[in-house]
């Protein structure tokens, strides 16, 4: 059956305004509260990302950014956030849409995101419903959390244990 109304954008867009409220109360706060701190990992090349030449070489794919104690000039806005960081002792700026992100882990709580590709112009739009096969008939055991990561089925798992205090 067709989603007309379009259940995975409106997820994927709540998900992301979870991200942008969690930041706008740590840049009115000038620090997250508490023991909070976050990875957000993003890809480099998205569209609206500004950041360094340098970075995007080091980092030709995705970065992972720690807001925590070392950020300043958070600034949150309704399509992207913005920040300066440090890298190797010198200051970044970095502008991230919250469409380029594809991850935000909060390890203080276990709280995680993990977001979907945006689908640009031209790319088809695969809606596949939850399950077509009887229940009774499916036999294998699904894969660990570690190892299924968007297998296709159109359902995404992520591991965010790399994230978490050892």
């Amino acid at each position: 059956m067709t989603d007309y109304i379009g259940y995975e954008a409106l997820t994927q867009a709540a998900m992301r305004g979870v991200v942008r409220q969690t930041l706008r109360q740590t840049a009115e706060n000038g620090a997250a509260p508490g023991e909070h701190h976050f990875y957000i990992t993003f890809r480099t090349k998205a569209p609206g990302v500004k950041m360094a030449d340098q970075l995007i070489e080091r980092f030709p794919d995705e970065m992972t950014i720690v807001i925590q104690h070392q950020f300043w000039d958070l600034e949150v806005h309704d399509s992207h956030f913005e920040l300066i960081l440090k890298f190797s002792g010198v200051p970044q700026h970095l502008s991230i849409p919250y469409a380029a992100m594809t991850r935000f882990v909060d390890p203080a709580v276990n709280f995680g995101l993990s977001f979907e590709k945006e689908l640009t112009k031209g790319e088809p739009e695969i809606i596949s419903p939850a399950s077509e096969t009887p229940a009774e008939a499916i036999k294998e055991e699904p894969e660990p959390a570690a190892k299924a990561s968007g297998d296709g089925s159109g359902s995404t798992v992520v591991s965010i244990d790399a994230f978490r205090r050892k």
